[in-house]
């Protein structure tokens, strides 16, 4: 929508994503201190011609993104039976 908007060359977009469980003494980015955690690599493949600048700001939007957000914040889950 921003690149549409900008009318920069964007074609689309390919969203890869990986889960693994890492060890927290593994991820130095990681605000828990104990434990296991799930870490999601996630790489952006972004098609069309455009600059490197482009491309940064892309990448910095896709960052505030409210899944992204809310990912980053933690989940609680609750349930119950209907």
């Amino acid at each position: 929508m921003y690149a549409r908007r900008k009318n920069w060359p964007f074609q689309g977009i390919v969203v890869r994503l990986r889960h693994s469980k890492v060890y927290v003494d593994d991820c130095s980015s990681c605000d828990t201190k104990e434990g296991i955690l799930d870490q999601i690599d996630r790489e952006l493949e972004l098609v069309g011609p455009l600059s490197d600048e482009q491309r940064t700001k892309l990448l910095e939007i896709a960052e505030k993104c409210p899944v992204h957000r809310t990912l980053m914040s933690g989940i609680n889950i609750r349930s119950q039976l209907a």
